[in-house]
């Protein structure tokens, strides 16, 4: 068994979901994967469990009854993997907008530099963003500027989905409190390990927009992110971390 597992949250992501699984398995490190899928009407889980028969031991997945949103699809895979033990609990999508090599890094930050948590950053040096529209990589941008302004955090990428944690931090965070469900909770995750004082690092990456498949953005889910990150810093003012 890995001490290292990573974890997709999928809904209908079959153009994708073989691809990404045998990539990250080609990769010199010994990684695992847990697939969380929300009942995918296109078949993905399908795939999924043809593949497990060829990677048994490495390949795993959780299926939801519906749609439940990214938030609790992270903390149902994070609770699974804390159960099983594993040192290195990693965040990444299916659509290979994060690039897979890149997971060698994020390891490398927590196992070799010390780092309690590792973020795969687009903009720590610069703007690194492949394929997006010009709206909404100022959307992205500026709404990371406007989570630092609010809630102090120095982290340059604060909405970013690409993460390696270690086991002591994901064990510190009581995990049934985190109240954010979509991309806001990208954000109350980096806030809380934050204001835990973990040794956090921004690792560069080029983030290419998915070629496969539809996006999960919604005006709604930004809304939750802007409103969400403003009664969060005021909650934290009574709060003891």
């Amino acid at each position: 068994m890995s001490d290292k597992v990573i974890i997709i949250p999928t809904y209908n992501e079959k153009e994708n979901i073989e691809s990404i699984t045998r990539t990250i398995f080609s990769l010199p490190e010994d990684f695992e994967l847990l697939i969380i899928d929300d009942n995918s009407p296109d078949g993905t889980a399908d795939i999924v469990e043809n593949l497990m028969k060829e990677f048994p031991d490495k390949l795993h997945i959780v299926k939801r009854s519906g749609k439940l949103g990214l938030g609790t699809a992270y903390i149902t895979g994070f609770k699974w993997a804390l159960e099983r033990k594993y040192d290195y609990i990693f965040e990444m999508d299916a659509d290979f907008s994060h690039p897979p090599e890149k997971l060698l890094d994020l390891y490398h930050a927590c196992n070799q530099e010390g780092a309690d948590m590792a973020i795969g950053s687009r903009y720590i040096s610069g703007v690194n963003v492949v394929n997006w529209p010009m709206g909404r990589v100022l959307m992205s941008y500026y709404g990371s500027l406007y989570v630092r302004i609010v809630t102090g955090m120095k982290i340059m990428d604060t909405t970013a989905g690409f993460k390696c944690y270690t086991r002591k931090v994901l064990e510190s965070i009581d995990l049934d409190n985190i109240k954010m469900k979509g991309y806001g909770f990208q954000i109350e995750m980096k806030f809380t390990v934050w204001k835990k004082k973990f040794k956090i690092k921004e690792v560069p990456i080029i983030f290419t927009d998915r070629k496969q498949g539809t996006s999960k953005m919604s005006t709604n889910i930004f809304g939750e992110a802007v409103w969400g990150v403003l009664k969060m810093k005021i909650l934290s003012w009574f709060k003891k971390y």
